[in-house]
């Protein structure tokens, strides 16, 4: 039998797009799921999102150092970025530079228009953050976003003036920026129901960390200046101890290493200058004053 005619052959079971009567199909879209005995943790894939600060859509990846890294959602030419802002993906992973093709990717924190540029953009990318600012009003005129601001005004959280929503963290010696306050960090292991679990990271039972002050060294951030910052401190504890709060586990799930994430651990690796909005100056109401080095 010859290629032709095999290739034909091949053809005429090839999804046509349209049903017998000529009605267009819908897309099919290929679902990518964790099998039940898998011992991977996630799918190498984006999970989509929103900015927590501006509303718009973001992509998480996991990075190099199994870090999660949030990513405009859609490539850039590659001409437009400036090389210290490229990032590639390869594999599922995000590494921070170009892979030497015409498109790359950025951080959304780069294009985010509720922060500060900290350094000057290219006119491509000065639009595309207009662009996402319109999208900001849009969805703050439609009721779809409310922002951290008035989130904390409404009082559904209520909290000490002093007491941080998003506090600095030392874990295995680096410092991380949480998403949430430390006493509502949740696990994020697979339960045998197939949601995410509904325990917190800190348990009663386990060793606490301590509150401190911690100077931030002028020499390593010039722009900013010498102050002392609140941290909640994890570094005394057990290593292993520690490496289940930056896997972000309850103890019951820390001791079954094979099942699966629902979701990415959501520490960031903390930036004075990209999250100075997030310093707090001053040790929550009640505890003790420690004091550190940044």
């Amino acid at each position: 039998m010859s290629a032709g005619i095999f290739a034909a052959m091949r053809s005429t079971h090839a999804r046509s797009g349209r049903r017998r009567d000529g009605s267009s199909l819908p897309p099919r879209h290929r679902a990518l799921r964790i099998a039940m005995d898998s011992p991977h943790r996630l799918l190498r894939m984006a999970q989509g999102g929103s900015c927590a600060d501006c509303g718009n859509q973001v992509h998480w990846h996991q990075g190099i150092e199994h870090q999660p890294v949030c990513l405009h959602p859609h490539e850039l030419p590659t001409a437009a970025v400036p090389e210290v802002h490229r990032w590639h993906i390869g594999g599922g992973i995000a590494y921070p530079a170009g892979d030497g093709s015409p498109w790359c990717r950025i951080a959304h924190l780069t294009l985010c228009p509720a922060r500060d540029t900290p350094e000057p953009l290219t006119q491509h990318l000065v639009r595309l953050r207009q662009h996402l600012a319109l999208q900001t009003r849009r969805l703050l005129d439609d009721g779809a976003f409310t922002p951290p601001d008035r989130r904390t005004a409404a009082g559904s959280r209520p909290t000490s003036p002093c007491q941080p929503a998003r506090p600095v963290v030392d874990l295995l010696g680096s410092r991380y920026l949480a998403t949430q306050p430390i006493e509502e960090i949740r696990c994020v292991a697979r339960t045998h129901r197939g949601t995410r679990c509904l325990k917190r990271v800190l348990a009663p039972r386990k060793s606490r960390g301590t509150w401190k002050l911690a100077t931030l060294l002028p020499g390593r951030t010039p722009v900013l200046p010498a102050v002392e910052i609140a941290v909640y401190d994890l570094g005394h504890l057990a290593h292993a101890e520690q490496q289940r709060w930056r896997a972000q586990r309850c103890p019951t799930h820390a001791l079954a290493p094979e099942v699966a994430d629902m979701a990415s651990a959501d520490w960031e690796i903390f930036d004075p200058l990209l999250h100075r909005q997030y310093i707090a100056t001053r040790l929550p109401a009640g505890q003790a004053r420690h004091r550190g080095r940044a």
